[in-house]
Order: structure tokens, then sequence, then C-alpha cells
């Protein structure tokens, strides 16, 4: 394997010598030049080099998107040791599980994420447990036990130098991203610098962006998809990141406009919540060359709303252990192939597999498998899971399930676990809720499989309606324009939320747990109800 250096460290070197002025993060309406980051990255990495911190260590960060978030992970790039992002939505139980898997060496923590993680930290065994307390975002002191924690400010000036970054080469560990667990035990995705490196090489080959962009980091850091997407590569190439804490949909529509942002990672619910803020159709959204919708399929409707502000949603499909990027579909294919992933990435591997038999699938339906030098290697510490996921021929078994039509482009069908089996017949929940996305009262819904007596499982629609009220007649009324009939919805449940998990997408273990304990409860006699109250409307016609 080449020892070629990599790693994000050596490009930063590299800008901040040929272009130190460059505006290179905009935080807190406050702009940080490339030779500014540089600076303070390095001083991080004297302290963490100070600490013995370098190859083979792990360190941690929990909080929200933030300059400290990308200076963190530079600086562990630039002893050598391996980042461990978390996600800050979790609950104290699942973030323990998931640190005592990962032990991390150091970790640097918001005051709000300290707070939760202080119970467990003495079994964590971390030489270095730092509170962020410089951040202009988080102007209340922290709450944590002074005796427990280090000044992240104190920590990070210590040391004025350092030594030259660690070469990072293309089979060294980068990052550790762990799945939301959501299932069962959560699993740490070890992707190397060349994984990284390579999802680079894909997106720069067939996405437009270009040296000096403006890149819009909304979603979150700690997910693959908010990390790789574009926020590194566009730091990489020399452009400038605007990292907002957590998505807005109203400041969003004002930075677009206001940074004259060219690209920007998103998942479907964002684009959606952008829609709906007032002033959209006025914005002015022209600079935005590159916006990459994955996480979910986009609904056409969705797509068109976009494409008459002359905006194409350029779609992806991927998975963290691909880094993210498995296809694409080019903008100019964008309305010619409504609903489709693309096409796989220049290189990168994919192919339709029977999940029964392994054979390959010319024509229908099947697991999408993913080869290429993006893929992960595995999961940390985690051998079991690593071997039920990759072959020993390198291809990484999705989970999802999907087709290429005759010209050769992806479509996603639905994720293999949340497939319905209704009265003998396949039901992807992903078709009716892209349908059902369309009905202009229906601002966010999930379809999930519920226990059904006659037909084993009940196709059941969780909505949260824009306005209004609508019956399970209606939605049936609207969807049955679309879909087969045995596709349709029997049971309706309204509320004010839909679950989502921290990626965006769509929390489908959480909603059935939820779906399943209000239908128990109501059974299938509750008529009317306020809106903010679970209802099921039992008149169905199958």
């Amino acid at each position: 394997m080449t020892s070629t250096d990599v790693g994000v460290v050596r490009q930063l070197e590299r800008l901040a010598r040929f272009h130190g002025d460059d505006t290179a993060i905009i935080y807190e309406g406050s702009a940080l030049s490339y030779a500014e980051l540089r600076e303070m990255v390095a001083r991080l990495a004297a302290g963490l080099r100070a600490d013995g911190i370098g190859p083979g260590d792990r360190v941690a960060y929990a909080g929200l998107n933030s300059l400290t978030f990308l200076v963190a992970y530079i600086a562990a790039g630039w002893v050598g040791a391996a980042y461990v992002p978390l996600n800050f939505r979790l609950a104290g139980a699942e973030l323990r599980l998931i640190m005592l898997d990962a032990r991390p060496d150091v970790l640097i923590a918001e005051p709000a994420q300290a707070a939760v993680i202080e119970e467990f930290l003495p079994e964590l065994g971390i030489r270095r447990p730092l509170v962020v307390d410089d951040d202009p975002a988080i102007p209340e002191a922290p709450t944590t036990a002074a005796e427990t924690w280090q000044s992240y400010a104190d920590f990070r000036t210590a040391h004025a130098a350092s030594a030259p970054p660690v070469v990072r080469t293309e089979d060294d560990l980068a990052v550790v991203l762990y799945t939301s667990g959501t299932t069962g035990r959560a699993k740490g995705v070890e992707l190397t610098h060349g994984n990284i490196w390579w999802n680079w090489v894909n997106v720069d080959s067939v996405v437009d962006t270009r040296a000096g962009d403006v890149s819009l980091a909304i979603a979150p850091l700690f997910h693959i998809g908010g990390l790789n997407a574009v926020t590194l590569r566009t730091l990489t190439r020399g452009g400038t990141v605007v990292i907002r804490r957590a998505f807005d949909p109203a400041q969003t529509l004002v930075d677009l406009v206001q940074h004259r942002v060219n690209s920007m990672f998103v998942v479907p619910a964002m684009l959606a919540a952008i829609r709906r803020t007032p002033g959209f159709d006025d914005a002015d959204l022209s600079a935005l060359r590159s916006t990459i919708a994955a996480g979910a399929p986009v609904p056409p409707a969705l797509i068109e709303s976009y494409a008459r502000k002359g905006v194409s949603l350029q779609q992806a499909w991927g998975l963290t252990e691909t880094s993210p990027f498995s296809t694409y579909l080019e903008s100019a294919m964008t309305l010619e192939k409504l609903g489709s992933c693309g096409i796989p990435m220049p290189y990168t591997e994919v192919k339709v597999v029977d999940p029964a038999t392994l054979d390959d699938v010319a024509e229908g339906s099947g697991e999408l498998w993913v080869r290429g030098p993006n893929v992960s290697r595995g999961y940390w510490n985690n051998p079991e899971a690593t071997a039920a996921a990759f072959t020993p021929d390198g291809w990484f078994r999705t989970g999802d399930l999907g087709y290429r039509d005759t010209e050769g482009y992806f479509f996603i069908v639905d994720r293999l676990k949340d497939m319905i089996i209704s009265g003998g017949e396949n039901v992807y929940p992903a078709e009716i809720e892209n349908v059902l996305s369309g009905h202009p009262q229906i601002e966010d819904v999930a379809v999930i499989g519920v226990p059904d007596d006659k037909w084993g499982e009940a196709v059941c629609a969780v909505v949260k309606l824009a306005e209004g009220m609508l019956t399970l007649d209606e939605v049936r009324d609207f969807a049955a324009l679309s879909i087969a009939r045995y596709k349709l919805p029997t049971r309706l449940i309204l509320r004010d939320v839909v679950p989502r998990n921290g990626a965006g997408k769509l929390d489908k273990p959480t909603i059935r747990v939820q779906a399943q304990e209000y239908l128990r409860m109501h059974g299938t006699t509750v008529e009317t109800a306020s809106f903010t109250e679970t209802i099921t409307l039992p008149h169905a016609r199958r």
C-alpha cells in the first residue's frame, strides 16, 4: 500500500502556507482564516502529544456542530489518533455503552453532554476529560464537577508549538463512527484515512464542487454525511465552511442567501422544512450548485418544487460504512430519473444480490452490495458483526433493498429489515412514504408494519399534519392514485412529531414500539381526537 500522506492535516498545512488569509470557517459570526485554523489545530495537537496521545489512541468528542468539533478532528489526525464523534442526542445509558466499547483516551465534551457523562466517567478510565469552556455559543458556566473535568481552553492553549504532523496513509484509522444502536449493540464503523480520501476523489469526479466554494454544515457532523459529504472536502480544497450548531430552516434560508452557499449536504426532511419557510419562493438560491440529498429517498414532489427555483437536488445513496457515497444522481438526470439514487461512484462497485441465495440479480429487487476503496474494513471491536456484513472478497452487505433499471440507474426500495409482508405480498414502506409526502396536508410521515391477525402484518401510516385533519379514507384515496390497493395503509396514527434519529432518518424502531403501544391502548375504535393525540381510524377498505 502507498505511503503517501492522504490525511486532512497535509492539506491544511498546504493551504495555511499558500492561502493563509483565506477564510476557512465561519462560526457564530466570526471568520477564521486557514492560518488561524492551522495554529489552533497545532496547539491542540501539541497538548495531545504532550499527554502521550498518538497512533493507536482515540480522541472522543461529545457536543453539537462547532468549530471545536473540526479542530479536534484535525488535531487527532495530526498526532495519529483516531477520532470518535458521539451522537449528542443519545441518553446516558446509550453513551455509556458506546464509550465503554470505544475506550477513548481523551474526551472533549460540551457542558450539557459532560453533565450526562459525568455519572459513569470513572468507569471509562479516560486520562484527560476536557469540558468546552471557550465556545461563544455556550455562554453558561459548566455545571460539571470541577475536580472531574478540566478546562479545554487551558489545555488547547498550554503549548505554543508542536512537532510535525504524523504521516497518515490509506490504511491508518481516521475515525470510528457509531451506528444508532436502536436494535441492539451499537457498531463502531472503522473508516481509514484512505476511505475518507477516496470519497473525496469520488465526489470530485462527479459533483460540481470547486476550490473556493462556500459550504453550509447543518447536518450533524457526528454523522458521516455531515462530516465527509462536502464539509471535509471543502476544507481541503480551500473553501469556506459555514458551521451551524443545529438545523434551523429559517436560519438556513438566510445563510443560503447571505453567504451565497454553493454546496450542502442535507436529508429530505431538511429540504421539506426549508421549502415551508416563509420567504422561500422569493429567496435567491442561484449560487446553490450542489445540493446533495441522502439518508432517504427524496420525494418527487420535493424535487420538482426546488427545480422550479432552478435548484437541482442531487441524490446520493450510501452508508457510514461507505464513507458515505456509493451512488450519485447527476443534476442533469434529476427529473428524468425521479426517485433514482443514481449510478455507482467512479471508483465504487455496486451490485444487486438475492439475500436468500446470494446470487447476483440481473432483473428485479435484491440487497445492494458495495465494494471499493471507500468501503470500511469492518467494525471496531466486533469481529462477529464484521464477518456478517463484509465478505472475504471485499463486498459490504448494505441491508438496503433496491434494483437497477435497464439503463444502469439504481433505485432504493427500502431497508431489508423494514419490509412489510401483508397477506403474502411484499410491501415497501419507502414507496408509500414517498407518495404520502406529496399530500399537501402531510408534513412528515413514516410507514411501518404492525401485527394483524388476518394479514400477518398491516400497513400503518404514522403522520404529522401541517394543518387541518385527515381521515384514513382520505389518506387511502390519495395514495390509491399512485400505488396498488394492497399497499394502502389500513391504520392511521396522527402525531405531533414523527421520531427521527440524529442523522435525520426516520427512527423506525422507536416508531414501531410507540405505534404498537398506542394501538394496544386504543385498539381500532377511536373515531376522533385532538391533533396532538394518537388516533386510529378503523374504517379501512382492504
